[in-house]
């Protein structure tokens, strides 16, 4: 359950201070009780990732639950608070080496009611069992690797990820390079040494293998993440000249990759995949290529489509911080929306109530539909789209032509089957709208 919250002074003057005890996310609190939800919200606050990531998801953290407190969100988002408890963040940096620890504090010392949080994914991979030995509501709101659920706690209780994990990604980034590149012979990839890196690289060749048989992979490059310099990297990717070159880079190390790249003409002899660099669109500018295939781990940015949600917060975050919201900034508003959803869904937010309301629900997002329909109902899955930058000189600001959009069961594993198996099944039960 949830952390339990003794009852005011005078109720426990009423009978002779007992140990009665009511949870802060309990429905059968009394109505006079202040109710208050302590929300852990690990992001980067520092570093490299701080800029890129960090920030703009600890904004929109900010934007949501100062909205949710307020009532000020529209639609089904109206009502105020979870379940009518007002949110106090506790915002804890991810940028450490004691990244257990500081979770560990979150739940035993400041006696968070639930975590969201993790961008990287060898923080979740740490995190994820930890979570559950814990007993608490954790919802990882960015992190991409698959092995959380496939692999590291396969029947999850507390801990959920509310967006796709990143076989959507690459699945869809090599179905978007075959839909719109014509006569690709070769592809390479430069991804980082870690689990997000390798997942991604392993699921976009394997993807290629089955929807582009002819196509050969000629180079894998496999820098440290957060890296930063990538001379050698790129020098060899220019000596096999791939038609087609993918990374997941995200970060400082996508901005990296970009112009280190771009200033030795990686971008102008092979045709890039970028399957997270929406977030350069607004700080690089024109230092992006045109014609760089760009995706935003979701249809987030640019490449959300219109509703009356991510009107509001479009607006709300461009009014408040002066700048385009991306999609660490989408996938952190799914997350405390999610955690949102399910609260009201409950009545309660009752860890136990809202766990059970959580598994399986479906609910909107700016982005669109979220359905958590994998690993027993605690993975999200959604569609997602790619498209081709262009910089207009006239507006000086970066836009995505040739948008093509993909459906969740399209680029998504099914329930039951791993993100490899599947893409080695030839995707196995897809459907392709």
């Amino acid at each position: 359950m949830f952390q339990d919250r003794l009852l005011k002074k005078g109720l426990l003057a009423s009978v002779m201070a007992s140990a009665f005890v009511v949870s802060a996310f309990s429905s059968s609190a009394v109505a006079e009780d202040k109710k208050e939800v302590k929300l852990g919200v690990v992001t980067f606050l520092s570093g490299g990732a701080a800029g890129p990531f960090g920030i703009p998801a600890r904004n929109a953290a900010e934007l949501l639950i100062d909205a949710i407190n307020k009532g000020q969100l529209p639609g089904a988002y109206s009502s105020v608070g979870l379940a009518g408890a007002q949110i106090a963040p506790i915002f804890v940096d991810e940028n450490s080496k004691q990244k257990v620890a500081d979770y560990k504090k979150l739940v035993q010392k400041d006696e968070v009611d639930a975590v969201i949080g993790y961008i990287s994914s060898g923080s979740c991979k740490a995190i994820a069992p930890v979570a559950e030995e814990e007993k608490k509501l954790t919802v990882f709101f960015d992190c991409g690797t698959s092995q959380v659920f496939e692999d590291i706690i396969t029947s999850p209780k507390y801990v959920f990820r509310t967006s796709a994990h990143a076989t959507m990604d690459n699945v869809a980034a090599a179905r978007y390079v075959v839909d719109t590149v014509k006569d690709v012979s070769t592809y390479s990839g430069i991804n980082q040494n870690y689990a997000f890196g390798q997942d991604s690289w392993r699921d976009f060749s394997g993807s290629m293998k089955v929807l582009k048989e002819s196509a050969k992979s000629v180079s894998e490059q496999f820098p440290k993440v957060f890296a930063g310099q990538y001379g050698a990297e790129i020098s060899a990717l220019l000596t096999k000249k791939p038609d087609i070159v993918h990374s997941s880079f995200w970060g400082g190390d996508m901005e990296a990759l970009v112009i280190q790249g771009g200033g030795r003409q990686l971008f102008s002899r092979s045709k890039v995949v970028l399957t997270g660099g929406e977030t350069g669109i607004e700080r690089l500018g024109s230092q992006i290529p045109d014609g760089t295939i760009i995706g935003a781990r979701g249809p987030n940015g640019p490449l959300a489509e219109d509703s009356a949600l991510n009107d509001w917060f479009v607006k709300a975050y461009v009014d408040r911080f002066k700048s385009l919201p991306t999609y660490p900034s989408y996938h952190m508003a799914q997350a405390i929306l999610g955690v949102k959803s399910a609260a009201d869904k409950a009545n309660s937010t009752d860890q136990a109530a809202t766990i059970e309301a959580f598994k399986g629900l479906e609910f909107e997002v700016p982005s669109g539909k979220i359905s958590m329909n994998l690993a027993g109902g605690h993975q999200a899955t959604q569609g997602t789209a790619f498209g081709t930058y262009k910089f207009d000189k006239a507006s000086g600001k970066g836009t995505l032509v040739n948008i093509k959009r993909y459906n969740a069961a399209c680029v998504n594993p099914p329930e039951g089957m791993k993100s490899l198996e599947w893409i080695e099944s030839g995707f196995k039960g897809a459907v392709c709208k």
